[in-house]
């Protein structure tokens, strides 16, 4: 018993630092206790470990601890790409051996649609189109990706150059460190599939993380459903009997008895993808906050510090009077804080209104 509920908490730690490390930096997060702990695991905890590491060794562990940390993180590698997808298929091939014979036809008909598609939509994400059709901006197709946004004139500028690749920048682009490219309406990079999200992948890897996550829940659903019989659940309990601690010790007796009737390949991998799938569909309730609110991963942190600056009182406000910009097309005019697009005027928001005074982010 000691060792199940052991056994569990160890998941849901993993699963729960997993979130933390790689998801605490989101904007929506900041000030928040998941982005104190993501700042303590990132930066308090290395720091007090690379001073321990200076009397002890002279820094020579910290040093190969920060270079493995620097190729995990900021160099283009599919090694955690190659993790994720192991560990999908050592799980899978886990469960499916010991569960296959067990299982009727209508529960195992969905696992042919539901155990491929992570590895289809992980392909199209980490796959290059070709240049016309990808996200990769290339002087081939620059004049195709000028026309795609318009500049907002406040995050995104017309005549601003790439430094590296020597290109004008289009709307809502944004130059790689890792990839070393430019990339059309750039997301973020994202290291589980090796390559940047962008105009042509962004909706493969929305669909990666649902289909993950509804596997998962599959998954962890099929092992309740072997295992339910050595439960012996009670058909309607009553509310004073849940809570008792009678109830509680029967109930971890039960979980015991079927943890042992399953064994690691169904009652370990059912726990494991109970526990981690709320981590891709949390970030897929993420990104589908985003769509709405018509903004990408860049985007969002750029308005985070915009936000931020205004409040410490290091951005101020200028009410424009007359404000002509244009893109290369001319397809949009500025005047006196309205926006036209070709001859449809569009009303003035706070954001066509005024224009900070400080450089672009």
């Amino acid at each position: 018993m000691a060792a199940l509920r052991n056994l569990a908490l160890a998941i849901f730690t993993i699963a729960f630092l997993t979130f933390v490390v790689l998801f605490g930096r989101l904007p929506a997060l900041r000030n928040t206790p998941i982005a104190f702990l993501h700042r303590a695991i990132w930066h308090r905890l290395p720091n007090a470990g690379h001073r321990l590491d200076q009397r002890l060794t002279g820094g020579r562990l910290s040093n190969a601890f920060a270079g493995l940390g620097n190729y995990l993180m900021h160099k283009k590698h599919p090694l955690v790409l190659f993790f994720y997808l192991g560990l999908l298929t050592a799980c899978t091939t886990l469960f499916l051996h010991e569960t296959y014979p067990r299982l009727s036809t209508r529960q195992l008909v969905p696992l042919l649609v539901l155990v491929p598609l992570p590895y289809l939509f992980a392909y199209h994400c980490a796959y290059h189109p070709p240049t016309a059709y990808g996200s990769y901006i290339t002087p081939s197709n620059h004049s195709a990706r000028m026309r795609d946004y318009p500049y907002d004139h406040i995050l995104f500028r017309p005549g601003q150059l790439c430094r590296t690749c020597g290109l004008v920048k289009p709307a809502r682009s944004k130059h790689c460190s890792i990839c070393n490219v430019c990339v059309a309406k750039c997301d973020h990079h994202c290291i589980w599939v090796n390559n940047c999200l962008g105009r042509s992948n962004y909706k493969h890897f929305l669909l990666m993380l649902l289909s993950t996550g509804v596997a998962e829940y599959y998954g962890a659903y099929l092992a309740f459903v072997l295992l339910r019989p050595y439960l012996h659940l009670p058909a309607s309990p009553s509310p004073a009997s849940v809570f008792s601690r009678d109830t509680a010790s029967r109930f971890l007796a039960m979980i015991v008895s079927a943890t042992e009737a399953g064994g690691l390949s169904i009652a370990g991998v059912g726990l494991l993808a109970f526990y981690t799938a709320p981590l891709p569909l949390g970030l897929l309730a993420y990104h589908v906050y985003l769509i709405w609110a018509g903004m990408t991963t860049n985007e969002s942190a750029k308005w985070a510090d915009w936000r931020e600056d205004m409040h410490d009182g290091v951005v101020f406000k200028a009410r424009r009077s007359v404000a002509l910009a244009a893109d290369q097309d001319g397809a949009r005019v500025w005047a006196r804080g309205t926006a036209y697009e070709g001859n449809r005027p569009r009303p003035p928001t706070q954001a066509n209104m005024h224009s900070p005074l400080r450089p672009q982010p």
